[in-house]
């Protein structure tokens, strides 16, 4: 069935539509061109590109942006896709922070913020996000309206039937039921959900660590632990949304932290992998001082013996976890993430010689280039993709 206002395909309405976009994508993928340079590209005729790019300036979604020399001393117009045709809100919360970013129909961050969160509750961190992503809105000089796609990264799972994230204990509240839809109330409509692995994964797929990898595991290790997988260039989200909550893997002796009979809030690996383990780990070699991971990784680099003893036992675990995966899913490639990924320098190689001791599966092992952006890069990507098809709909059909 035809959408309201959309031409159906056959007719000469539907195929302009079709040319249109097909311009439009080429400016987008390709950057500025010419009509010559868009006819050739496209495989259009020039009476239809020049029609094509007449209807895209008229829909705010191309513009002029200059002339080039044909070689000739005739001057011929460049066209861009107009990145200001629609902006997408990206959001990245965490335990222990607040990130929120705009973004423009060409990438470029037009204003960006980030916060700590002090939140305690649910309704604290709904209010605190709200907050936040107004304020950056009207700090990058838009509107709500402006607003064509949020995305916003947490850890856990989004639950579609209760509205709640599950697997979440980091964050108190986040398994309320109707947080969703609160969330929604407080951001505005168009809000995609995501787990903040999966956007690490996907930051680092298009812009960081893992360009052009098939098939490989993006491992965050922060206050929680959480692997998002990615398979030619999409997300395997497995059954339930769940595949990658690698913190709930069985590891050495552990007993649950439940009640008998109930699953535990928090799973074995994540208790012997996140960043207060390896804490723990130091504090238990004699290291009292140790206040956070990365001041153990610190110390280490400044060759404390015990610090450095403390990383070797936290590089072991995380080649336990990375043999798990390995056995599974077979990855070209592992992408170290997360706060405890930026100290890769002290563990990869480590790692790889664990590895290479116990298991014959060895994929190989990077640092994340991307950094505490991951998140929100894999976010606007996300919000990007969707936009660019929605406010093609928006405004064409408006003209």
């Amino acid at each position: 069935m035809v959408g309201a206002g959309i031409p159906p395909v056959g007719t000469p309405a539907g195929m302009r539509r079709i040319n249109q976009r097909a311009v439009l994508d080429l400016l987008r993928r390709g950057g500025a061109a010419t009509r010559p340079q868009v006819a050739k590209d496209t495989g259009l005729s020039k009476p239809t590109v020049s029609q094509a790019l007449l209807a895209l300036e008229g829909a705010g979604l191309a513009r002029a942006t200059g002339h080039t020399s044909t070689g000739t001393g005739r001057s011929a117009v460049l066209y861009e896709a107009d990145p200001t045709a629609g902006h997408v809100l990206g959001i990245d919360i965490g335990r222990e922070h607040l990130r929120v970013a705009v973004s423009d129909l060409g990438r470029t961050t037009v204003a960006r913020r980030d916060a700590r969160n002090t939140a305690r509750s649910g309704s604290a961190l709904i209010g605190a996000v709200g907050r936040l992503a107004a304020a950056i809105v009207a700090e990058a000089g838009l509107t709500a309206e402006d607003i064509v796609v949020r995305v916003l990264g947490s850890p856990g799972v989004a639950d579609p039937v209760k509205r709640c994230f599950r697997h979440a204990p980091n964050l108190p509240g986040w398994g309320r039921a109707g947080l969703l839809d609160d969330l929604e109330a407080a951001l505005g409509p168009d809000l995609v959900v995501e787990n903040d692995a999966n956007l690490t994964a996907v930051g680092e797929w298009e812009s960081g660590a893992a360009r052009g990898a098939s098939v490989f595991g993006c491992v965050t290790i922060g206050t929680g632990v959480g692997m998002g997988l990615m398979v030619d260039g999409r997300v395997f989200r497995g059954a339930t949304g769940a595949a990658g909550e690698i913190g709930y893997l069985p590891y050495g002796r552990m007993r649950s932290a439940g009640e008998p009979g109930q699953p535990p809030a928090r799973g074995h690996l994540e208790e012997a992998t996140a960043a207060r383990s390896v804490v723990r780990g130091a504090r238990e070699l004699g290291l009292g001082t140790a206040k956070s991971a990365r001041e153990v990784f610190r110390l280490a680099r400044d060759g404390d013996e015990l610090a450095q003893r403390a990383v070797a036992a936290e590089a072991d675990r995380l080649a336990y976890t990375v043999a798990s995966v390995a056995a599974v899913i077979d990855p070209e490639l592992i992408v170290l993430g997360g706060g405890v990924g930026t100290a890769a320098d002290l563990l990869l190689e480590p790692i790889d010689r664990a590895l290479r001791a116990f298991t014959p599966l060895v994929p190989t092992v990077v640092q994340g280039e991307l950094g505490d952006d991951a998140v929100l890069t894999g976010a606007i990507s996300v919000g990007l993709r969707a936009a660019e098809g929605l406010v093609f709909e928006r405004r064409v059909g408006a003209v």
